[in-house]
């Protein structure tokens, strides 16, 4: 297994630097079952957070790219019940990936709740309010 950094999934994703988008498209073409890309629960909402930031792609771009991922065999997502949930959370919510993932990561940590200050949070994102 060969872990993959943000920055190599951007230039796969986005074909736009003319030197490092070749080498991403060779390492993970490369890539399969036996021998798959792992990516992070870091890189996924640092992907997330590029990708619609700085990129300025749709939500709903994104997380076709991220079923996607998931859903291929050369990659190896670190938790990939809780990046499901999340996304479809987010893709039905009015709430942030990242509250999203957070949520979904206390509940298989055994979290009775989520405490935050973010109203849309606790509105959307199953969280409960600091009060």
């Amino acid at each position: 297994m060969t872990g993959l950094d943000t920055n190599v999934l951007v230039r796969y994703i986005m074909q736009d630097d003319p030197k490092q988008s070749p080498k991403a498209n060779r390492l993970i073409e490369s890539l399969d079952a036996d021998n798959p890309g792992f990516i992070s629960i870091v890189s996924v909402i640092e992907l997330f957070w590029v990708l619609t930031s700085c990129y300025e792609l749709s939500h709903a771009q994104v997380t076709q790219a991220l079923e996607m991922m998931l859903r291929t065999k050369s990659f190896v997502i670190e938790r990939p019940g809780q990046v499901a949930r999340a996304i479809n959370m987010f893709k039905v919510g009015k709430t942030d990936f990242a509250d999203c993932l957070i949520h979904y990561s206390a509940v298989d940590a055994g979290c009775i709740e989520t405490m935050t200050f973010d109203v849309s949070a606790a509105k959307h994102a199953g969280m409960t309010l600091v009060q």
